[in-house]
């Protein structure tokens, strides 16, 4: 369970990193459009678990790579951004967060399933109608 400070920070880091991902990285990563879909932050705050959806590109894992090693700069231009409001500038792990994908699949699974009607009692319908 996370405590309130935990949550600040985690909204404050996604409002950042999508921010720095639209603007200082946008041509870095091939113009794919990336989405701080949540973040996780460790109890000390040093630690920000950031899970990224990935738009307009082919190759999710690769981007997620691209990501990864310009994690140092990321970091770096974040920690310019909120100077004056974190003491720790956390260090960053990035994942892919397939949780769309996954209830688009999973949408998909259900809309062709047939589920065959219930049959009709009798004795239901009258006592429903009395």
């Amino acid at each position: 369970m996370e405590n309130k400070r935990q949550k600040q920070v985690s909204r404050q880091i996604q409002k950042d990193l999508g921010e720095i991902f639209q603007k200082d990285f946008k041509l870095a990563f091939d113009n794919a459009f990336i989405t701080i879909t949540d973040v996780k932050v460790s109890p000390d705050l040093a630690i920000a678990r950031v899970y990224l959806s990935f738009l307009m590109t082919d190759d999710k894992e690769g981007t997620l790579e691209k990501v990864r090693q310009q994690t140092k700069k990321i970091r770096g231009i974040f920690g310019d951004r909120v100077r004056n409001q974190f003491r720790i500038v956390p260090n960053f792990q990035f994942f892919i967060d397939d949780s769309a994908e996954y209830a688009q699949r999973m949408n998909e699974l259900f809309a062709d399933l047939e589920i065959p009607p219930a049959p009709e009692d009798e004795e239901d319908d009258e006592t429903y109608s009395r």
